[in-house]
């Protein structure tokens, strides 16, 4: 690293007032520019996909209830401990999970998305929506039927069709499918995959052979 010191002004400039008249004149040609300050709420910003916001579980079309199973890691993995789950057994279907309740806090919430990241059928999700509040903490702390609902109000909002969703969160970039658990396999483009990139092993495989 190179350190890269100011120079020491001189008598002359010391005298001329150099670095304020520099100043000013950094804020009058500002002055006559293009603001690049957003003005919401009349301007709303283009937030981008993966963009880590309001918490949802996703709604199974096919059973009308979360995709979750009960996997806990989620939870586990939270370095909040933000997230409660509590399941029970049924043993006339083969001791399958189903679960009581979802709880979320959402003021104890980082938005590190590693429960997204690590969940293996993507039922965790963290949207797009940035702009929610409350008066109240009880109001932040999400039961599973609010989550199901941000889930439903943010599939309305975007004009979004569960079958085409991807999330980075779910399906992170440049990863090849077959390091990906089943349920995070989605349909995405091949610039999204990364299949052809060489990196890590690939990579030194390919210089070595340009070296024999």
């Amino acid at each position: 690293m190179q350190i890269q010191y100011k120079k020491k002004r001189n008598l002359l400039q010391n005298l001329l007032l150099v670095e304020l008249v520099q100043g000013m004149w950094l804020t009058l040609r500002r002055l006559f520019t293009k603001p690049i300050t957003l003005q919401y709420p009349h301007e709303q910003p283009n937030v981008r996909r993966g963009f880590r916001g309001q918490h949802a579980l996703v709604r199974d079309p096919h059973s009308g209830t979360t995709r979750c199973i009960g996997c806990m890691k989620c939870a586990m993995v939270c370095p909040s401990r933000c997230i409660r789950i509590r399941i029970h057994k049924e043993p006339e279907h083969g001791n399958r999970r189903f679960i009581d309740e979802y709880n979320i806090d959402v003021l104890r919430c980082v938005y590190c998305g590693y429960c997204a990241e690590v969940c293996p059928v993507n039922a965790i999700i963290l949207t797009e929506v940035f702009a929610y509040s409350a008066f109240d903490r009880k109001t932040l702390a999400y039961d599973m039927p609010k989550l199901l609902d941000n889930w439903d109000d943010y599939l309305s909002e975007q004009g979004e069709h569960l079958e085409s969703y991807a999330n980075p969160t779910w399906r992170p970039r440049g990863l090849p499918e077959g390091t990906l658990p089943v349920g995070k396999r989605l349909p995405v483009s091949d610039e999204w995959k990364g299949e052809g990139q060489v990196v890590g092993r690939l990579w030194r495989q390919s210089v070595q052979g340009q070296n024999r």
